[in-house]
Formats: C-alpha cells, structure tokens, sequence
C-alpha cells in the first residue's frame, strides 16, 4: 500500500462527512498526488483524520490515506519524490504473537475482578482465545445501571454499588465516551481496542479520528455487545457480585475469589478495580498485597459557554458542520504545581459521580451529539503523597473523602456552584486587581446531571491548592480569551481524575508478592482513561496466556 500524508479539504458549509462521499473526494486528490489516474487506485481507506485551524476562520480538514494500486506501488512513490508519500506496510495484530508464544488450549480458571474497560477487555481477548473467564462486577448490567443512574439524578438516592462509577462499562460509562490516549503503543494494541469497539457498534471513524469520541449513549451499547460476545464465547458476566475477600493458599497464591458467601475458584485473579474501588483497596491492605500511594490529581469542574470556546479554537461561534470544540491547557504554577484541563466535555454536562454515602464528587459528560449549550471540563491540580495528611498506604484515599465531604455539605448532597469571580475574590482576598466580566452574558447557567445549589466552593480545596487553581485559570484566559470571565461556573469537587494507589506488580504482570494475582487498569494505577485502561487488559491478557502456557 502507498501511505498519503498531508491532503488537505477545506472545511466550508457543503463540506461533507458521509463515508462514501468523502472517499471519492479523497481518491481525486490522492491520484493527483500519486500522478495517476483515479482507475489505477483500487482502494483507498483513511488512516488518520485532524483539523488544521491555524488559519482560523479558514478551517481545513487533514487526512493521511492509504492507498491500493493496480501495479508499481515502489515505482510511483519513487517517480512523485514526495516526502508526505511511502510505501507502507500495514501489520496485523495477532494475540499469540505479542503474548510470545504459540497458540494453545488452556483450562486454567480465570476470574476478573470488574467490567470497566480493563475487564471486559481482558476478558474478551482471553474469551476469543479459548480461556472461559468470569467476570464479576459489583454493580448492575449497562441497561440497569443506566435507570439507577438517571433516578439517583432526579432524586439523590444513591445507590452505593451502581451509580456513576460503579456497574457495567466502568466510570468512562458516563463520560464522553473519549477514545485517545497518550499512551505509546508498539505492539498494536491501540488499534486492536479501536477494531473492537468498531466491531461493536462504534462509528468506523474513530478508527482514524485525532481525537475519537462516541459519546456515552453509544458507549453504553458497545459495552453490552462486547459483554454479550464473551458470553457467547464461553464466559461469564456475574453482576451485582461484589468481591469482598480473596482467598489465599497455604503456599500464598490466589485460590479463589470471594462474593459474600460464594466462592468463585480460580488459578488466576484480575484485579481490574476502578479508581473508585476504595471498600476493595482496604481489603487488599488487609490482606497484606503490596501497594503504595500514588500522586494524582484534584480540582474543579468548569464550566463555559460552547459558542466561547467554538470562536476560541475556530475564529467562529457557528462551525457547521464541525462538532463543538474541545481544547486542552496545561501550566505550571510558580510554586510548581501541575494544573491543566482534564476529561474535557464540548457540549457537554457537568454530573454528580459520587458513590458513597454523604460525600460528593463530579464529573463530566457528553452524548455522542455534543450538542449541549455548554462545554466543561476538570481544571485540576497535581498532590502527591506529602499533601494527603498521613503515612498510611491509603492516605490518598481519606484525602478524597475528605474533600467531598465538605462539597457534600457545602450544598446538603448537591452539586455545589459558584462563579469564578466571587471564587477568585475570595481566594486572594478581595485583591484581584480588574475583573474580567464581558465574555459571557448574564443569562448563563450550569448544565448539569443532579440538583445543583450556589455555594462557597472555595472551602472545598486547602489554600494552595485553591491559589493553584486561580492561577491556573488567569494563565488560561491569557489562552483563551474569557476563559478566566467572572461568570464562569465552577463546581466540585473533581476528585478522581485518577487511582490514589498503585498496586505493585511485576514485568510479567503479577503482584508483587501474591502468586496468580493480576493488578490491571485504572484502579491498579496502571491507566488513566478508558484507551489505556482496554489497552492495559489486554496487556494483561497477553501476560495470563503467557504464564499459563508456560505452566502448562
């Protein structure tokens, strides 16, 4: 195949994103780049799709293709003398052969331990495989859940085992559906979790998107087709079977995994916790698995008209036929602090995510349309362990609760809000110097999931960290021009943007001191996301059939 970097489609009101359509455009381009006629290509499928707006009103779409050809595909790329033109070699993604080894029959029993994108991926490799994994998840199945979810919204009756971070799907269930990642990935498994996730209901373009998204409501089905196809395989997907005690062998390996008074046996264990897994984090301390505190981070959500940012990133309000538009900040603080966007939602809505009783937490979601009247995002700031308040292994945990507690209170369990200028003229004391108040217009308003009530927001985050946010925001105005407007809405507290604990695992994958137990994903502190988090199960999956072909 030719690779094609580089062809560029200025974006105007006829532009088009029909699939077949597009390719005809695409095909008229690349034969004039290859300098042949359009019949000498046979094929044509895109591999990379960006938009360019650094010309900004003047938008274009760019495109990296590949194409088929009837003959000479080394002669036509040394005749055009084109650097942006090569010859490719595209390499299929074989399971055995990133395990490093021959394919085999296994009867090892296989227990994963949660259906967020780690499990159901591990799962589903292993299940294509021939291993018969069970899963089991502590909260209800997409369908379920989903209903559970939308009733807590409406009335607040949290449901401690499905909500927002726990059920079928994971935490991501109810997010933006984002599938990018800053993972570096040689050994195809990216690629390998787009195709699956295409196969299950996706849209194709995500398979060449910069900056994939599907949106929660197509989420939601793709996560049910992938649990129904690991059933169909062979396995098992046990919901509202929370896990409450491994057991131990003699010999101190993992013999089984137990849900209340049912014990599922097992020869292997994959811990594919979420973040929010904070009742299973003490469990494993009991148990004495290893584990450390990890940094992370803590913030806000933010909140902005769409039409700001669209004008922003486009020089436009009105990007027809684009989506809205999303952004991405980062800074450093002059005391060294970390603060940047994370979990960005165009068109989106701020969510209560809480899953404990009398403490709260947000976060973000879109549906696959980003058709909201508002963007938000996380504007967050990085602690580490020495910020937690304490030694203990699980100091980052408390330091969470801590936080949503007081935003628990600040409002009696919902959502509290308030404008960025009172939450800046609090912080720095009334010394603020000019106020920036003439990007956003009077009648704005949250756009949320779950009952909301102005609040002091700012006594959520100790002074540091509250001074960090401020000054993270005033360098992103500088950014974005009314990004730091009085009027933005800040809510809180976003505060599981990531695991508070790693759980120590070795090259091969297993716990460091627990024989046949698995740390995989997210809640492991292996991911951050739901890309790397699939990814990461898959990893995960590779390493099991490794360990179990050589057992065996």
């Amino acid at each position: 195949m030719i690779k094609i970097g580089q062809i560029k489609l200025e974006i105007d009101e006829n532009t088009t994103y029909d699939e077949e359509k597009l390719k005809k455009r695409l095909l008229q381009k690349a034969s004039k780049k290859l300098k042949i006629s359009p019949s000498e290509i046979t094929d044509i499928e895109i591999l990379k799709h960006s938009i360019d707006a650094r010309k900004k009103p003047l938008l274009f779409d760019v495109y990296v293709v590949l194409v088929k050809v009837k003959t000479g595909e080394e002669k036509i790329v040394k005749r055009v003398k084109d650097s942006n033109i090569t010859v490719y070699d595209k390499k299929d993604y074989d399971f055995w052969k990133a395990a490093g080894i021959s394919p085999f029959s296994c009867d090892k029993k296989v227990v994963i331990v949660g259906a967020g994108p780690a499990g159901l991926f591990c799962g589903y490799e292993l299940a294509k495989h021939g291993f018969k994994p069970i899963i089991l998840e502590r909260g209800a199945d997409v369908d379920k859940r989903t209903e559970i979810v939308n009733s807590f919204w409406k009335d607040g009756k949290l449901d401690p085992c499905t909500n927002v971070q726990f059920g079928e799907g994971g935490a991501g269930t109810f997010s933006d559906g984002k599938l990018n990642t800053m993972v570096k990935d040689k050994d195809g498994r990216l690629d390998r979790v787009l195709d699956i996730f295409a196969a299950h209901g996706a849209p194709y373009r995500i398979k060449y998107e910069a900056k994939p998204h599907i949106g929660t409501d197509i989420l939601r089905d793709v996560v049910k087709s992938i649990r129904n196809e690991i059933i169909d395989l062979g396995g098992q997907v046990i919901f509202e079977s929370q896990v409450t005690n491994i057991k131990l062998g003699s010999d101190g390996n993992v013999e089984a995994a137990v849900c209340g008074e049912t014990e599922y046996p097992c020869d292997y264990l994959v811990l594919a916790i979420g973040h929010s897994a904070r009742d299973t984090f003490y469990m494993l301390k009991d148990k004495g698995v290893s584990m450390q505190p990890k940094p992370f981070a803590v913030g806000f959500r933010v909140e902005h008209p769409q039409s700001l940012i669209n004008n922003s990133q486009y020089g436009k309000k009105d990007i027809s036929p684009l989506s809205a538009a999303a952004y991405k900040l980062t800074t450093t603080t002059n005391s060294g602090r970390g603060v940047y966007s994370f979990c960005m939602c165009p068109g989106g809505y701020v969510v209560n995510a809480s899953s404990e009783e009398g403490m709260l937490a947000v976060n973000g979601m879109s549906y696959s349309g980003r058709d909201g009247k508002n963007a938000n995002s996380a504007i967050i700031i990085t602690v580490d362990p020495k910020d937690f308040g304490g030694d203990d292994v699980l100091s980052g945990v408390e330091f969470q609760r801590r936080l949503e507690k007081k935003a628990f209170d600040l409002a009696n369990g919902k959502i509290p809000v308030e404008y960025y200028g009172d939450f800046k003229r609090a912080v720095l004391n009334d010394s603020i110097g000019e106020i920036c108040s003439c990007h956003i217009d009077e009648s704005f308003c949250p756009q949320m999931k779950g009952d909301h009530e102005f609040a002091n927001v700012h006594e959520i985050l100790p002074d540091d960290l509250n001074s960090a946010f401020v000054e993270g925001m005033e360098s992103f105005g500088k950014t974005i021009k009314g990004y730091n407007d009085d009027r933005a809405l800040v809510s809180g507290v976003e505060s599981r943007t990531s695991s508070p604990v790693r759980i120590n695992r070795d090259q091969d994958g297993y716990s460091e001191n627990i024989k046949g137990l698995f740390p995989c994903g997210e809640g492991a502190g292996y991911a951050g996301g739901i890309m790397s988090a699939a990814m990461d199960g898959i990893r995960i999956a590779q390493l099991l059939a490794r360990k179990a072909a050589l057992v065996d």
